[in-house]
Parts: structure tokens; C-alpha cells; sequence
């Protein structure tokens, strides 16, 4: 999801190591618009996180008991507390990750109420225990259900360029699939975490059920293997998610890993220009351009690849960049001052080697030094040579290349590593449907980009080195818990047919039973289910065996 360690999610640094030996330090976050303090807060102390994981499983067993429905009665007060308090929640997102309160507000707070309900109304049936169709008659007297069983605790990792809606919706989920969570949200956006903590609270759950820790990533994540988190779900740069998977591995602990995304949009000649125009401008620069499934490369047909760059010119112009002070401004600012290096380094390297900047956005007049800002800005003359468009940017550039066929355009769109998102941009509906299955990516949309993220029902996650498992949906509150099948006999038989002890008439039984299963013709199935059932009825039914 973003680019290590200079990326959105840079506050995990995993290594082997014991977490410090210290209780008394604070974090300090900083408004990225303004370079001003915004809070401090007191790490916390990590010795006691045994304490803390033996608190949450204590609340879980009891959690768990409840059912969906009640469950369900405790998550949806959550919502309440949101819609009451969306402009301070909008504030606190915008104040430390640099985005408009707009923007936090479209993105992160309306997103994560209808988080609360999609997610309360549905796990009961989505994680409800399913009878298994039997297989073949030669088990006729076995039935199977599957169950879905949480994790129990489990540990959340989350970034900086959503710092509210990525982990609450993890937390939600995770809630309602009967585990109890810790918390570990990015070091400069810890309002979000704060916040949480506040809605959460809300919801009156039993104590020690959730619990928000503050400290060094890698302090953190090695705190939580261990000490034996069942599960731990990270959103991440892929060099992080490496190390985080490494580690983890020395004791099973299992991962869900959301990585990075270099996302790629193919427009095609018949394609509504003004519409692809305006959604490439709003999922390229939005959030600063800090989106893992955000535009980061725009592929042209050549028929329409001029007038397209001359709109993408007009929409660049026209957007505003600043610090959010009265609602004036569509892009805010970069979140952190490493990442802007990187925006910084990538635009570089792109023109030295030949790019051309056609159009940048205006700087309000809130945009002032002091702040990390970089203007949205449209690139042509591109190629795969440079970084920015191989490498997460991760920044308010949008690059566009020409291609001449859908074949091309499926070849540029998958010469990368990653494999997040894409969107294909046409009128021809079925033209768009039967070209996603091509390209390498966990999410496609059609005539539109990036919003999937906000919908409760569309699973989250990608292909290749964009992560592991999915987040969101029915595939995310299953990706919570662990299956169990359970297994059982419809009427009580002594002993199976493949049990001892072995005869000539056992190894005959079974040959019958291979040919009832896969018969050659109806006389040998009528043949070999008589002798099948009289040899079963005396083996499960009769004498106990010796």
C-alpha cells in the first residue's frame, strides 16, 4: 500500500528485537499543513502487554458467547457516536494526516458508519455455520457442517493515509466476528487512534475487549507475536509486509497484509472524456495523492490520447492546494516530509530522462512554507524506464502514456509488481467486462476508480505483491475467523467399512464400493451395490469385531 519506509505506513519497522524497556516517552504528532503541534500522548508500556492480550482473552470468551444479534445491539451504537460527532472526527483526520476536512469527511467518516451497519446486519449470515452437500453415497450415513471460528485477539496495523476508516473498519469487523483487537495505528496520525478509542468506548464492550497501544511499530508487532495474537491484519508498505511476514512465520502467526498499489487506468477511444477526466483527477490527486488504490499511471488510447491531455490540463489547473481553513481547497497536503521526498525524487528522475510537466494545480494562499505541499501535477512523454511509473509515488502526479491496442494496453497495465486496483474507461460495457479478468489486479472498476474502498460489500486486497487475504466484505469478516468442520455419523454404526479387521471379502467390499462410485456400465453398478450393502450392513451393524 505504500513505499517503504517512506511511505503512508512507515511506522512499522519490523526487526527481532525485545521492546524497549521504557514507559515514560511520548509521541508528538505535527500538522503537515502548518508544520504546528498537534498533541502528545504517552506510549505505552510494553512490558505490560502480556497483561493486555490476557485481558483481552478474558473479555473475548466472554464476547464471543453473544450472539450476532446482540453483538450487533453494542457495534451499532458506534454509528450513533460518529454521525454526533463527524465534524471533530473530520477535524482530527485532517489536523495530522494533511487531507481537507472535505475530503476526510467523503473518505474516512461517512465510509466508516456505513461500515457499522453493513457489517452489524450481516455477519450473522455471513459467518453462520453451513451444512456441507455430501460428496458421494459411500458416506451416506455422514453429514459435515462448517463453523467459523474467531481468531480470538487480534492485532491491527494500520497506516497513515486513512488513519480513521482503514483500522475502524478492521476493529468492526473483527468485533462482530467475535475477537477482541488491539490497536496499533501509524505514529504521526494518532488523533484517529484517539478517536476510536472514543467510539469504541461508546459501545459499552466488556473491559479489555479493545485496547488502542501506542509505541514503535516494530516494538509493537513483536510484542504482539509474542505474546501470541491469533491473527494480525497490517496495511502496509511491501518491504514492511516482507519483514512483518518473516517474522511472524518463526512462530505461524498468520497475516493479512494490504500493501502497495501502483494502479493503472486504460481509456479507450469511445470512452466519456469529461467523465474519465474528472475521475481521473479526483482518484489521482485526491489525499494528496496518498491513496494505495488511487491512479498512479493513465494509459491513452491514441484517438482520443490529446484531447485527454488537454482536459487533464484544464482539470489540474483548476484544483487548489492548501491548508484546509474554511473549506476553500480540493487538496491538502502531503502527510509526511519523507514522503514528499519521494514525490519529489520520482518527478525528477521522470524529467531528467525526458517526462514533461504540462499542468500543475494553483496554491491557495493557506498554502505556506511551513507546510509539506506539492501541487497536483499532470506528466506526458513517460515511459517504463523511470520510477514513476514502475515505483509507488505516492503523490499527486498523474502520468499518461499513449497506446494504439486493448492488447498493449493489458501489457502496460500489468508490467508492474503490484497489482492493487485498475479501471477501464469506455462506453462499451461488455468490451470493459470481458477485458478485467486480464488484468492482474483485486479490484476493476469500470468508468470509475478508487471508491470501492468505501463500500462494505467489495473485498479489499490484490494480486502479486499488493498483499495477502482481503479486507472488507464477506471475504473479510471470513478472513477473521478460522474455519472448522465438524463431522458426524446420522446413525450409530460400530465400526466403518475400512476398519479392521481385513479379510478377502474387506478387499472385494472395497473394490465394489470404487466401481459403485465410477460404475463401467449398469450391470456392474447393480452388481457391486449388492454386494456392497450386505457386506456394509454386517461390517458397521453386526458382531463387534474381536
Amino acid at each position: 500500500m505504500a513505499k517503504a519506509p517512506t511511505k503512508k505506513k512507515r511506522s512499522l519497522i519490523v526487526e527481532r528485537r525485545r521492546p524497549k524497556e521504557t514507559s515514560a516517552k511520548t509521541t508528538t504528532t505535527y500538522n503537515p499543513a502548518t508544520g504546528e503541534k498537534v498533541a502528545e500522548f504517552a506510549n505505552t508500556d510494553l512490558r505490560e502487554f502480556g497483561a493486555i492480550v490476557a485481558r483481552a482473552k478474558k473479555a473475548q470468551a466472554e464476547w464471543v458467547k453473544l450472539s450476532f444479534h446482540r453483538r450487533a445491539k453494542h457495534i451499532l451504537k458506534m454509528r450513533a457516536y460518529i454521525t454526533e460527532h463527524a465534524d471533530e472526527l473530520a477535524l482530527a483526520v485532517s489536523r495530522e494526516n494533511g487531507k481537507s476536512r472535505t475530503d476526510a469527511l467523503a473518505t474516512e467518516i461517512i465510509p466508516a458508519s456505513l461500515a457499522v451497519r453493513w457489517y452489524a446486519k450481516n455477519a450473522g449470515a455471513v459467518l453462520a455455520e453451513k451444512r456441507l452437500a455430501r460428496s458421494s453415497w459411500l458416506f451416506f450415513n455422514k453429514q459435515s457442517k462448517i463453523i467459523r471460528v474467531p481468531w480470538g485477539v487480534v492485532g491491527v496495523i494500520s497506516p497513515w493515509n486513512y488513519p480513521f476508516s482503514i483500522p475502524f473498519g478492521e476493529v468492526v469487523m473483527a468485533l462482530m466476528a467475535g475477537n477482541a483487537v488491539i490497536l496499533k495505528v501509524a505514529a504521526v496520525t494518532l488523533s484517529s487512534g484517539k478517536a476510536i478509542e472514543n467510539i469504541v468506548a461508546a459501545a459499552k464492550l466488556p473491559a479489555g475487549l479493545f485496547t488502542h497501544v501506542i509505541g514503535s511499530g516494530g516494538d509493537v508487532s513483536t510484542a504482539m507475536i509474542n505474546h501470541g495474537v491469533g491473527k494480525i491484519f497490517f496495511t502496509g508498505s511491501v518491504a514492511t509486509g516482507k519483514k512483518l511476514m518473516a517474522q511472524a512465520a518463526e512462530k505461524l502467526i498468520p497475516l493479512s497484509l494490504e500493501l502497495g498499489g501502483k494502479d493503472p487506468m486504460i481509456v479507450f477511444n469511445d470512452a466519456d472524456l469529461e467523465r474519465a477526466t474528472g475521475g481521473a483527477a479526483w482518484a489521482g490527486y485526491q489525499n494528496a495523492g496518498q491513496s494505495c488504490g488511487g491512479v498512479e499511471r493513465i494509459y491513452v488510447e491514441g484517438g482520443v490520447y490529446d484531447r485527454f491531455v488537454a482536459m487533464m490540463a484544464e482539470k489540474t489547473k483548476a484544483i487548489r492546494h492548501g491548508a484546509d481553513t474554511d473549506f476553500n481547497v480540493e487538496m491538502g497536503a502531503v502527510t509526511t516530509k519523507d514522503q514528499l521526498a519521494t514525490i519529489k525524487s520520482h518527478l525528477a528522475s521522470a524529467v531528467k530522462k525526458g517526462a514533461k510537466v504540462v499542468a500543475t494545480s494553483q496554491a491557495a494562499a493557506s498554502a505556506n512554507k511551513a507546510g509539506n505541499f506539492f501541487p497536483a501535477t499532470l506528466v506526458t512523454n513517460v515511459d517504463h524506464s523511470m520510477p514513476l511509473m514502475r515505483e509507488e509515488t505516492f503523490g499527486p502526479i498523474l502520468p499518461v502514456m499513449k497506446f494504439e491496442s486493448e492488447e498493449e494496453a493489458i501489457r502496460l497495465a500489468n508490467d508492474c509488481s503490484m497489482g492493487l486496483t485498475a479501471s477501464v474507461w469506455t462506453k462499451n460495457t461488455r468490451r470493459a467486462k470481458k477485458l478485467a479478468p486480464k488484468l492482474q489486479a483485486g479490484v476493476v472498476t469500470i468508468n470509475d476508480h478508487l471508491y470501492t474502498h468505501g463500500l462494505s460489500e467489495t473485498a479489499w486486497g490484490g494480486f502479486k505483491e499488493s498483499g495477502l487475504g482481503r479486507t472488507h466484505s464477506a471475504l473479510g469478516l471470513e478472513e477473521m475467523t478460522q474455519p472448522q468442520v465438524v463431522n458426524w455419523d446420522l446413525i450409530s454404526a460400530r465400526r466403518n467399512l475400512w476398519w479392521f479387521p481385513f479379510s478377502p471379502a474387506t478387499y472385494q467390499a472395497l473394490k465394489d464400493a470404487l466401481i459403485f462410485s465410477a460404475p463401467r456400465n449398469p450391470v456392474s453398478w447393480v452388481v457391486s451395490s449388492l454386494r456392497l450393502s450386505v457386506f456394509a450392513i454386517k461390517k458397521m451393524f453386526g458382531a463387534r469385531s474381536p
